[in-house]
C-alpha cells in the first residue's frame, strides 16, 4: 500500500509539472502573439514597431518559433536599412535545422535583399537562388551592381592647377615687365 507521504509527494510533483508546462505554454503563446503582431506591423510599414515586437518575442526564447521571428526580423531590418544585422538575423534563422522550408526560403530571400544593399552582388544572387529553390513562388530579382562614383580623373586636376598657376603669374606681373 502506498503511504500518504508518497501520494502527497506525487501530487506535488504533478502540480509542479503542470505549472511548468503551463508556463511554457504561456511563453509560447505570448511569443507567438508578438511574432504575429510583428508581421502585421511590418505589413503596415511600421518597421520600428515591428522590430520592437519581434525582439520582445525573441526575449521569451521559445525555440519552436525563434527561427520564424528571426527570418521575419531580417526582412524588417532590411526595410530599416540595417543590412549587416539583417544578414545576422537571417543566418540565425538558417542555423536551425529541420523541415523548415518556408522559414529558410524567407530567410534566404531577406538575406539576399540585405546582401544586395551591401553591394555583395554574387552572394545576393546565391541567396535569392537558394530561396527560389526552396519556394519557387519567390522571384529571383535582377541584381545590378550598385553604381559607384567614377574616380576623378587626375589629368583634370593637373591641368586646372597648371592653368591656375599660369594665370596667377600673369596677373602678378607688372605691365612694364617683359613676358
Amino acid at each position: 500500500m502506498i503511504s500518504y507521504k508518497y501520494m502527497v509527494a506525487a501530487a506535488l510533483l504533478l502540480c509542479i509539472s503542470c505549472s511548468i508546462v503551463s508556463a511554457a505554454d504561456d511563453a509560447f503563446n505570448a511569443a507567438g502573439a508578438l511574432y504575429t503582431k510583428s508581421v502585421d506591423l511590418a505589413n503596415e510599414g511600421r518597421y520600428g514597431e515591428a522590430l520592437a515586437a519581434a525582439e520582445q518575442a525573441l526575449a521569451f526564447n521559445v525555440s519552436a518559433i525563434n527561427h520564424l521571428v528571426q527570418a521575419n526580423r531580417a526582412g524588417i531590418l532590411v526595410m530599416l536599412g540595417r543590412y549587416e544585422e539583417a544578414v545576422a538575423a537571417a543566418d540565425s534563422a538558417l542555423a536551425v535545422e529541420g523541415n523548415l522550408t518556408a522559414t529558410h526560403a524567407a530567410a534566404y530571400y531577406n538575406k539576399g535583399d540585405a546582401l544586395r544593399h551591401l553591394g555583395m552582388v554574387e552572394e545576393a544572387r546565391e541567396a535569392f537562388a537558394r530561396a527560389h529553390e526552396l519556394d519557387s513562388s519567390l522571384p529571383i530579382p535582377e541584381i545590378t551592381p550598385t553604381p559607384t562614383k567614377a574616380p576623378f580623373p587626375l589629368w583634370i586636376a593637373v591641368v586646372a592647377c597648371a592653368l591656375g598657376g599660369f594665370l596667377c603669374t600673369r596677373l602678378r606681373k607688372k605691365p612694364d615687365q617683359p613676358d
